[in-house]
């Protein structure tokens, strides 16, 4: 199983602080440094010193790292115009080598949105947004060298646009989608996603998402196979039990909880939750970090990569 790191800066982080975890988890040997895309803290913490720029982020990550895989889980489509993303992405991708992966959503925090002044439809009209938004992105990437890619969206329309600059990895960056949405999210991931990312839950939640999906996929005659099936799951490891409470107290949390639901415990009952989410198919797990200052516990935590 694939693991990668996943964080959630909006909750108070620098960019010193997210390129201190990115080197920790490319140095134990995890595939990649994912981090959510959101403007403001949830829940009761400051959020100092404020948010920081997804792709800014990753943009300075691509020169600061070397090997671990970039990306973002998710950006929400209200925040982007499909054009300037599908450069912004192109360019770190570039900036990288090769090693930026898009996570798009359609959006869900509406506080953020008001707080920096962002509008905020209402759901179907986000996921319509998202649906031409991923179709426009993915038209840019693939136009090729010297032809201009036309698109009469009803958001946003292309006219002969050069198309560029294209990114490193062909066709285009991988594309992660994901949800609990039982018709549109998963014809969409269908055509266009590389990774369906389960949400937060049980293994035992899993296989009816994971097999709207599946007949998605076969309804285009997509092969179910092509898909890498992933899922978030929170991170608190530690080598004693005494080490779990301290790492779940840290973030608020309580151990027995988060064993229930996040890999959590000693690196043995964290395994076994690895092994039920590989039972019912999951290939990647993004472990969500919370407390960004624990970076012994992104170290421990790389004795899981087998």
């Amino acid at each position: 199983m694939q693991l990668r790191i996943f964080t959630e800066p909006q909750q108070g982080a620098t960019y010193d602080d997210l390129l201190a975890v990115a080197l920790a988890a490319e140095s134990a040997g995890f595939d990649g440094f994912f981090r959510s895309d959101h403007y403001l803290k949830m829940g009761d913490v400051s959020g100092l010193p404020g948010p920081t720029h997804a792709w800014v982020t990753l943009a300075g990550l691509a020169r600061d790292t070397s090997t671990i895989r970039l990306g973002t889980l998710v950006s929400p489509v209200t925040f982007y115009q499909p054009g300037p993303l599908a450069i912004s992405v192109a360019q770190v991708d570039q900036m990288s080598g090769g090693r930026v992966e898009l996570g798009i959503g359609a959006g869900w925090f509406e506080a953020e949105h008001d707080a920096y002044g962002i509008p905020f439809p209402d759901l179907g009209d986000r996921m319509s947004r998202l649906e031409e938004a991923v179709e426009q992105i993915v038209g840019l990437w693939t136009t090729p060298d010297g032809e201009t890619f036309s698109h009469d969206g009803t958001y946003h329309s292309f006219s002969e646009s050069p198309a560029l600059p294209k990114p490193t990895q062909g066709p285009h960056p991988p594309i992660v989608i994901g949800g609990r949405g039982k018709k549109r999210t998963p014809a969409l991931a269908a055509r266009f996603a590389q990774d369906f990312n389960l949400p937060f839950g049980p293994p035992e939640d899993i296989p009816p998402i994971m097999e709207n999906v599946a007949r998605a996929c076969e309804a285009i005659d997509r092969d179910p196979a092509t898909m890498t099936w992933s899922a978030a799951q929170v991170l608190c490891v530690g080598e004693t039990d005494a080490d779990v409470d301290r790492r779940a107290a840290a973030i608020g949390r309580e151990a027995d909880e988060m064993r229930e639901n996040g890999v959590a415990g000693t690196l043995d009952e964290a395994r076994a939750k690895l092994e039920a989410l590989a039972a019912v198919g999951v290939d990647r797990v993004y472990l969500q970090v919370l407390d960004l200052s624990d970076l012994d516990h992104v170290a421990l935590a790389g004795q899981l990569i087998s």
